[in-house]
């Protein structure tokens, strides 16, 4: 099972390009597709869940053209949007029944199966019968994976779903995705590197509307390892390095800047070896991608590297335009 999305383009009333020639094929597993606010994340997964249609370009899931039969995309379709509401007085226990009925699981004894195991699957057994209203965030978020498991979907889109959550909650709902993932075709969106590295197999970086890297997100921090050098400065003296060197990063830690530069060799004796991680990645390539140059389309395949500068991940073609 794979989804494949071809030459995918949107553009709103208002002028603004949110997508612009998107192409991806994406394999079982946990698929992250990360890029900043206003990069064309939300209209793409919308997209794909047949909730507003692109200009034009074409997707399929297996089978099944998911412009063209929605319905039959629905009924394996799981979606958690960044936003979704709740009956704040009822139950998880009776609003995941409600919901169950309505994607079509009617017999009553199948029906209470299916919520049961939702409901352990997702730590929830233990506050099934608590008010939907007084669920934390993260008890919302894994409610809303939890309905999103009905009906034994093939794909499942979560959008932006650790937003706001305490480190002990994410790690909880990161485990369950991966679990999720090992059967199905996740896509995890989100501007939070650090959840893509830690649980995805593949990705994709969207900017701009425009996909500017694709691949494997170890063998994207392997391209760059020997090349990523820190530096602790005063934050008076930013202007002068980012003139001097490639600045992919400045992070504020204990009141210090921390900057993180890309270059062959260490630029002068005062800065050390990095260890790279996911975020260096994706700042270098969104730098390249903000220049104009980059690919609207990916295969998340295995493959050669190619240097993470010219975006990487078996991409062709180029376009522009401006995403959100």
């Amino acid at each position: 099972m794979e989804l494949r999305i071809e030459n995918i383009s949107k553009t709103y009333s208002n002028g603004v390009v949110a997508l612009n020639g998107v192409s991806l094929t994406i394999p079982t597993g946990m698929f992250g597709l990360v890029g900043p606010n206003g990069s064309g994340k939300t209209t793409l997964m919308r997209t794909i869940a047949t909730l507003q249609e692109p200009d034009e370009g074409r997707a399929r899931l297996g089978d099944i053209d998911i412009l063209k039969d929605k319905e039959s995309v629905r009924r394996v379709l799981g979606y958690l949007p960044q936003e979704f509401g709740v009956y704040p007085n009822l139950n998880a226990e009776t609003l995941l029944t409600h919901l169950a009925t309505l994607k079509g699981i009617t017999n009553p004894r199948e029906r209470k199966e299916v919520v049961d195991a939702m409901l352990q699957r997702s730590n929830l057994w233990n506050d099934r019968k608590k008010k939907l209203g007084g669920f934390s965030g993260g008890m919302r978020q894994r409610f809303g994976i939890a309905q999103a498991l009905l009906g034994d979907p093939r794909l499942i889109i979560v959008d932006e779903p650790t937003a706001g959550l305490d480190p002990e909650e994410r790690n909880r709902f990161l485990n369950l995705l991966s679990e999720i993932g090992e059967n199905i075709i996740v896509i995890l969106s989100t501007h939070i590197v650090d959840d893509v590295a830690e649980v995805c197999s593949s990705m994709a970086i969207i900017n701009n509307g425009r996909v500017v890297r694709t691949g494997a997100p170890q063998e994207a921090i392997e391209g760059i390892r020997g090349r990523t050098w820190k530096k602790i400065i005063e934050k008076s003296a930013l202007p002068e390095y980012e003139r001097d060197h490639r600045v992919v990063s400045k992070r504020l830690r204990g009141g210090q800047t921390i900057i993180h530069v890309l270059a062959d060799e260490r630029p002068d004796p005062s800065f050390d070896g990095a260890d790279p991680d996911l975020e260096d990645v994706y700042f270098i390539t969104l730098s390249r991608g903000n220049g104009g140059n980059g690919s609207g389309s990916g295969r998340v395949s295995a493959g050669p590297k190619s240097p993470i500068e010219a975006g990487g991940g078996h991409t062709t073609g180029t376009d522009s335009g401006r995403g959100r």
